[in-house]
Order: structure tokens, then sequence, then C-alpha cells
């Protein structure tokens, strides 16, 4: 077959009656002066092509763009004198005077306040008071209803995907789990019991304990059991360089939060910006606690919360503000400790599900062999035996690679464990 694809054709008639088979052909088993003509003209189809757009102005910047030939700037002129540009103000009042058409009060940012009319494409159903409108800059007429103004950092705080971490997933955590599931999930599935007794359920919970003891992996399961919207938030992000726009962003989370139907904000590290308030002569912190000050105002203020239930974790609670800390705002405190022995072989078992190990190990064993071992460290001990085996050009992990990963990361890196200082809370 090579040798039938070696012959150069003797005209050009030959190459434009092969069909897509031998064109394929050609692809697999042609390396003679046939295959190398058809090369040659893909490359001087690809410089013809390169060279026409270097003539007619396009460059590859201009993706999405039709050729300059074809713009038509006069009519982009007259369409944008028809189409003229909307001031964004706010409808405040509406007024009922007993006519058909009812009045609107409107006030345009640091410019003035007008009573107007609607526009042909509006109907009195689409304006509501406090909503932000677009109107004329002749009549100041209302044309065109505008969504609420929201910050697009805030919008992508919200959780679209949800993990897929589960209950299943989180060991030696029975006792949080089940805590945070009455505050969480049994006010949104079952609200009548809390009005039937009389009580308001509770909004807001604090998960505190050393790092890598599962506080933000239960959140995770939290956000893919529930069926409400999950909005997750750093405390870093909400920390900004100039005066009053940590404050805003705060304001613009709950504002959509309470715009949902039902909805769960968890705060993580809430230490960056929570902290207690104090005056270091230089003002160097005043932003961040202005950032505080809002949030305790959104979470317990002069307007109610909502169905907005609010999440939070550090691992510094003896630095937290007291008056963030207080019932009504966080009722409910739950501290993740150290995993008991059950608890971790239970840690085991999960990290070692989706590995190929040999039957038999023994698990307990190792746990016991991890005593003030974290969920973490013990999943790092697991990452360790794995590559004990991968250097060993083994495809399943024995119970000796476990025994020398626990050597390895849990008394070799003991210096590096920072449980016993997050365990002390003053």
């Amino acid at each position: 077959m090579n040798n039938q694809f070696q012959d150069d054709p003797s005209s050009e008639e030959e190459i434009k009656e092969l069909d897509e088979q031998d064109i394929e052909l050609l692809k697999l088993y042609g390396s003679g002066p046939y295959h190398n003509k058809l090369n040659t003209i893909e490359k001087d189809v690809k410089n013809l092509v390169k060279k026409v757009n270097t003539l007619s102005g396009i460059r590859e910047s201009d993706t999405g763009l039709v050729h300059p030939s074809q713009w038509d700037l006069i009519g982009d002129r007259t369409l944008l004198k028809r189409d003229q540009p909307l001031h964004v103000a706010r409808c405040i009042k509406i007024i009922n005077d007993g006519s058909e058409e009812p009045k609107y009060m409107i006030s345009i940012k640091s410019y003035a306040r007008f009573v107007v009319g609607l526009g042909q494409k509006v109907s009195p159903t689409d304006i509501e008071e406090g909503m932000r409108i677009g109107c004329d800059q002749s009549k100041f007429s209302i044309q065109l209803p505008l969504p609420p103004k929201i910050d697009p950092t805030v919008s992508m705080m919200s959780v679209e995907e949800k993990p897929d971490v589960t209950y299943s997933d989180v060991g030696g955590c029975k006792e949080q789990i089940e805590k945070l599931r009455e505050v969480v999930e049994l006010p949104l599935l079952h609200p009548e019991r809390f009005s039937r007794l009389g009580i308001d359920p509770p909004k807001g919970v604090l998960l505190y304990g050393p790092p890598g003891t599962g506080k933000t992996l239960l959140a995770r399961a939290v956000a893919n059991r529930t069926s409400a919207t999950f909005i997750r938030v750093i405390g870093s992000e909400l920390v900004q360089k100039y005066v009053g726009e940590g404050a805003r962003l705060v304001r613009e989370l709950f504002q959509m939060a309470k715009s949902k139907k039902s909805c769960i904000i968890f705060l993580d590290e809430i230490d960056a910006v929570g902290g207690t308030r104090f005056d270091d002569g230089q003002g160097g912190d005043n932003e961040v606690q202005r950032t505080m000050l809002e949030l305790v105002n959104q979470l317990d203020g002069f307007d109610s919360r909502g169905n907005v239930k609010v999440m939070m974790a550090t691992n510094r609670p003896d630095t937290l503000d007291p008056a963030l800390m207080r019932p009504g705002r966080v009722d409910r405190k739950i501290e993740f400790g150290l995993p008991d022995l059950e608890g971790r072989t239970a840690i085991f078992e999960i990290h070692s599900r989706r590995m190929s190990c040999e039957q038999n190990i023994r698990w307990e064993l190792l746990a016991r062999l991890c005593p003030n071992s974290t969920g973490a460290d013990i999943r790092s001990v697991c990452t360790e035996a794995g590559m004990f085996a991968i250097r060993a050009r083994r495809k399943t992990v024995t119970e000796k690679d476990f025994l020398n990963a626990v050597n390895k990361v849990i008394k070799g890196y003991k210096k590096f464990s920072a449980t016993p200082k997050y365990m002390v809370y003053n």
C-alpha cells in the first residue's frame, strides 16, 4: 500500500478527485512526493490567508469582529442618536392620586428629585418602591426597570456546583454533625416544629477548633446536602483598602442572601475581620473594625435577617469580639477537637476507600500509633503510604507502608504541629 501512494500524480485534477478516505490514507501512509506536495499546498494556503488578513487590517486581537469593509459606522451613529442613554435613578415612592396612571417620585443621585410617569415600554406592575430604574434625559420618564446593584465579587461568592463531599466523608465528628444539622437543616425542613413551640430557630453557628479537624470539610458537606443557596466567603475577602468598601460588601452580601428563598452563608476564617476592637493609636485597623460592625449589624440589627443561616469557622475563637459572639447573632458554638481512637480509625477507613490496599490491614493499630493527630495528619499518612508503594513499584499499599508513613509524618513532622498552640483558648 505504501508504493501505491508514493507515485506523484500527473495532473492537479487527480488531487481534486480524491475523496476523504484517500486523504486519510495519505495522512497515514504517505511519505513520498505526493504527501509532501499536499503539505506544501496547505502551507501556501495558510500564508495567503495571513497576508490577506494583514492587508485588510484584521489582527488576532480582533477575534469576533466582522471584516472592516462590512462595518456600518453611519448606521451605528444613527442608532446611538435614536436610543439615547438613560439616567440611573431610584424609585422612592409610588403616588396614587386616583388617576388611571400612577405617578412616581424618582431620585437621581447628586442631581434632583422628580415626579414622572411611565414610558411606553413599561407597565405599572414592573415598578416597585425602592428599585433601581432607567429614565430618559429629556422628560425623565421611566423607561427600564433595573436589577439590584450587587458587586460582581459578591455574586461570585455563591456556590453554583455542589461539592462532592457528604457527611459519610467526614470522620470523627458524629456529635458535631448532629449539632450542626439541628441548626441548619431542621429549621429549613421542619419550621413548623419551632412555630408550634413559639420559639425562633437558631440562626448562627460558630465552628472552632485546631486546624485540620474538619470545619471547612463539614461546611462542604452541608453545601452538598441542602437545597438552599450556599454562599462561601473568606474573611480576608471582606478586608478592603478604602473606607466603607468592606462594609458595602457585607451589606450587599446579606442583601443578595435575603433575596433568596433560603440561604446559608459560610464565613471562613472569621477572625480576619471579627477580632476584638482596640485602638492602636495609628488607625491601622479602623477599616477592619467598620467591616466587623456592619457584619454585627446585619447579623442582628434593626432589620430582620430573614431566612438566612450563618456559619462561621475559626482557629482562634479567643480573638473574636464579644459583640459578634453573643446569642442572637451566633446561637451555638461547636468545638471540633482532636478525634478519639474510634474517630481516627474511621478517618483511616474513609481515606483508604479509593486506595488500592491489601486486605486485613489493622486500621485500629494505625490509629493507636497516631495519638493527638487531626484528620489532615491522617490523610497525609495515607498519601505518604501511597508514595512508599509507588517508590517500590507496587500496585497495592501494604500495612508496612502505612507504618513507615506514620513514622515519617506523625513522628518526623511532630515539631511542625500547631495543635498544642491552637488547643489553648484563653
